[in-house]
């Protein structure tokens, strides 16, 4: 894994805006940087994040049948008492997923550690599936990459496959987000693209506008039934809003399905580490609550995971991190090393939810960048990678995203 210095493309900013990526500068910063790219070999590509990440998203279903069996877990993942049916049921009747984001820390020396899934709304898919492929092409047409470079993306095809294999030909699917936002509405736009691509209807409608017919059915802003909807909204938020109470009895299936509120949830590194302490993949993870007197040498720990705290409890206490289990964007994120807080996120916006404490694994460095690479899981196998870069050791909302390839 290398970071090599590149030319830019002549006239790519406004190609950018032709084809609707309006927020490839934002906030006064670039947001796409294509001056530099990430490097792989395809061993790495393969070996080192691609299998894992196919394997880490089945051990993460494995999680979520043993969290819906559970009612304090569900407490602890902070689902709401009046909505645990909703989620359980959700799984057990297989309803189906369509993507996620496992954030990975990764240096070209493996193996590959996961930080989070972002199992729910994950963005950076337009950039991920169609604006880095379109990097590539163009770079191998005018010979600034070398013939036979290639790149870990095949996220387009694999979202088509999917909609294909879950929906007949001809089937409506609505989408939606919260409207005025650039970079959600691409989100939604590029499944729309694929959803259309597998012969399927794609209709928009902003959230706002979604209303609820007399019998209780959704309805778009044109008034026609929503049978399936794909919702870049949190459940987290959806599950705390007054439509909650109408999702049960309305008929529509939607995408992401409830269950995922579980797997896009920080509770579920504890629960990971406690199924599958010591996989290569996985760092040391345990809810604060069950740690906390323990990490101050004030107590001791639960005892449902003293053992294992005694296990990871040097490590720990070289390095953690204590995350929100509902949190974005690294918001209320606090690195320790020795007891003393390296790094925090300004955003305090999660602050007030319980957190868990993961073992600190420093992200690489490569000039003054410490990137993340997000492995994309379609369906359940992982389809291509994308990479955010931050100064921070916290990728926050002012990460870059940059290309990659794989080398011949």
């Amino acid at each position: 894994m290398k970071k090599i210095d590149l030319p830019e493309r002549r006239g790519w900013r406004d190609h950018a805006q032709e084809v609707g990526f309006t927020f490839a500068d934002m906030h006064g910063e670039p947001y796409w940087d294509e001056t530099s790219a990430y490097a792989f070999s395809l061993e790495q590509i393969e070996a080192d994040i691609e299998d894992p990440a196919t394997a880490l998203h089945a051990m993460c279903r494995e999680a979520v049948d043993q969290i819906v069996a559970s009612e304090s877990l569900m407490a602890r993942f902070a689902i709401p008492e009046v909505h645990r049916d909703l989620v359980a049921e959700s799984w057990r009747r297989a309803d189906p997923e369509i993507y996620g984001r496992f954030d990975l820390a990764y240096d070209g020396n493996g193996p590959a550690k996961l930080l989070e899934y972002n199992a729910d709304t994950p963005t950076s898919l337009y950039e991920s599936a169609a604006f880095q492929w379109q990097w590539l092409e163009d770079h191998l047409e005018t010979g600034v990459l070398a013939a036979g470079s290639d790149q870990f993306n095949g996220l387009h095809e694999a979202l088509v496959a999917r909609f294909k294999a879950l929906f007949k030909s001809g089937t409506d699917l609505h989408f939606t987000a919260v409207a005025g936002n650039p970079e959600d509405y691409a989100t939604v736009e590029a499944m729309a693209w694929a959803a259309r691509e597998a012969d399927l209807g794609a209709h928009y409608s902003d959230l706002e506008k979604i209303a609820i017919s007399t019998d209780g059915q959704f309805l778009d802003d044109e008034e026609r039934v929503i049978g399936v909807l794909f919702k870049l909204y949190p459940w987290e938020d959806l599950l705390r809003d007054d439509y909650a109470n109408h999702i049960a009895g309305s008929g529509c299936l939607f995408l992401e399905p409830p269950w995922k509120a579980l797997l896009s949830n920080k509770g579920l590194l504890p629960v990971l580490w406690q199924m599958f302490e010591g996989h290569p993949n996985l760092l040391p993870a345990f809810f604060e609550q069950d740690v906390a007197d323990a990490m101050t040498g004030r107590g001791s720990p639960a005892p449902s995971v003293a053992a294992a705290f005694d296990r990871a409890e040097a490590q720990l206490k070289a390095g953690h991190v204590r995350k929100p289990i509902l949190s974005r964007e690294g918001a209320s994120v606090s690195i320790f090393k020795n007891g003393k807080i390296i790094e925090q996120a300004q955003n305090t916006d999660y602050a007030e939810h319980p957190r868990i404490v993961q073992a600190y694994h420093a992200l690489p460095q490569f000039d003054g960048f410490r990137p993340v690479v997000g492995a994309w899981i379609v369906g359940h196998s992982c389809a291509g990678i994308g990479i955010r870069e931050d100064r921070s050791r916290i990728t926050q909302d002012l990460s870059r995203f940059k290309p990659h390839f794989i080398t011949p």
